[in-house]
């Protein structure tokens, strides 16, 4: 079982209810912030605007279209008074796809060593993250190489750093994990809720996303965050179902001749979870 350090102990009726504020156990711990793509951490904004990590974000956010949105996050980041981390936009989307279809296993290990260095450097204490849920690939080896650098800095460490993620996917009000155990919450008051909406509306290529999830789910929908702990090993958990989300739409991306090949989940993202597992546990 990989331990996720110190991990805040919330009365289970406390866990729902908890305002906008850092739990004791977080105070005054130096936070890192790792995602796949660029306005991810709009998810955590009242998070970030509280605990000030340093942000490494995988991705430009470049998608099929080839435009960065990494200036958007980069305004967004020092809005909050968080900092850039030192992996910060170094890929484009299509290049992942290319390593994930080429299987360059050396190529996830060398950004899972990269980041558990970084973690040491910076003496960060807890990390929060993307989740697996099977949406897009990228997000879920994001997470796997997280829990793997998490890995392996935690042997050089005398109190491990803990390990979270967070839901990238749907609204967080509605996706409380309480399989996961002591998640933490946070319910935004209204001058928070009030920044991340401004963030949100801010952010010009998720303008879009923002709308639409508003006119679904109102504007209660962004008040909720949850961190929840990482209790897996470094990270084979499966997708939420299979075949994921990101091979039916791959299919269809294919057979409308954008793309060439479909990711697949046993045949492409298992492999590099299972190297990134074997790595961290050599």
């Amino acid at each position: 079982m990989h331990s996720v350090g110190f991990v805040p102990s919330l009365p289970r009726e406390a866990e729902s209810t908890i305002g906008y504020c850092l739990p004791r156990a977080l105070e005054d711990r130096r936070a890192a912030l790792v995602v796949a793509h660029p306005g991810h951490e709009l998810r955590v904004h009242g998070w970030m605007v509280l605990a000030q990590p340093i942000v490494c974000v995988l991705t430009d956010g470049s998608g099929r279209s080839g435009h960065s949105r990494l200036e958007s996050t980069t305004r967004l980041v020092g809005e909050c008074g968080a900092s850039e981390g030192p992996i910060y936009g170094r890929f484009k989307d299509v290049d992942i796809y290319s390593a994930i279809l080429d299987a360059d296993f050396e190529g996830f290990i060398d950004l899972a060593e990269e980041l558990g260095q970084a973690f040491l450097r910076h003496h960060v204490e807890y990390v929060v993250g993307d989740a697996i849920e099977g949406y897009n690939p990228i997000h879920d080896l994001c997470r796997s190489v997280i829990n793997a650098a998490v890995e392996l800095a935690n042997r050089r460490k005398t109190n491990p750093i803990a390990n979270f993620d967070f839901r990238v996917i749907g609204q967080p009000d509605l996706n409380s994990d309480v399989s996961r155990g002591e998640e933490i919450r946070f319910r935004l008051d209204e001058a928070a809720l009030g920044r991340k909406l401004g963030a949100a509306e801010a952010y010009l290529e998720l303008r879009d996303d923002v709308a639409k999830m508003i006119n679904e789910a109102g504007t209660g929908a962004f008040r909720f965050e949850a961190l929840r702990p990482v209790i897996s090993a470094v990270g084979t958990d499966g997708p939420v179902e299979e075949p994921p989300f990101y091979e039916r739409y791959g299919e269809k991306q294919v057979s409308e001749g954008h793309y060439l090949r479909v990711i697949r989940y046993r045949e492409h993202i298992l492999p590099i979870f299972e190297e990134l597992q074997n790595h961290a546990k050599r």
